[in-house]
């Protein structure tokens, strides 16, 4: 028993000891002090928000759109144009034919076209 109690006060000194050089030594500022902060330098930030834009402008978005929109109406009237020639040759009559567009599959028999 008395070994057990030899070797708590022993440990428990040694505890102290520790305690007391480890308050002793000089401290490194901690990370929130304004000490701390003062030394280190701008965190760079990663976020996208933080850079300048980069794209186009919006007369430069608008422009790019209205180009797309011209050639998809484009290939859209020239994709229905087809659809008419296919229909016509066929003997039938387009239904969504243009105003003033002779797309009527009589127009195509004048013209020499059969079925």
């Amino acid at each position: 028993m008395r070994e057990l109690i030899a070797l708590t006060a022993i440990g428990l000194g040694s505890v102290l000891v520790l305690a007391v050089v480890r308050a002793m030594a000089p401290r490194r500022p901690g990370r929130h002090t304004a000490e701390y902060l003062d030394h280190q330098a701008e965190p760079v930030s990663a976020s996208p928000w933080s850079r300048p834009w980069t794209s186009p402008s919006k007369e430069e978005a608008a422009a790019i759109f209205r180009q797309q929109a011209e050639t998809t109406m484009q290939l859209r009237a020239v994709r229905e144009r087809r659809r008419a020639l296919d229909a016509a040759a066929r003997g039938r009559d387009y239904p969504y034919t243009y105003p003033g567009a002779p797309f009527r599959s009589e127009h195509f028999a004048a013209a020499g076209v059969t079925a």
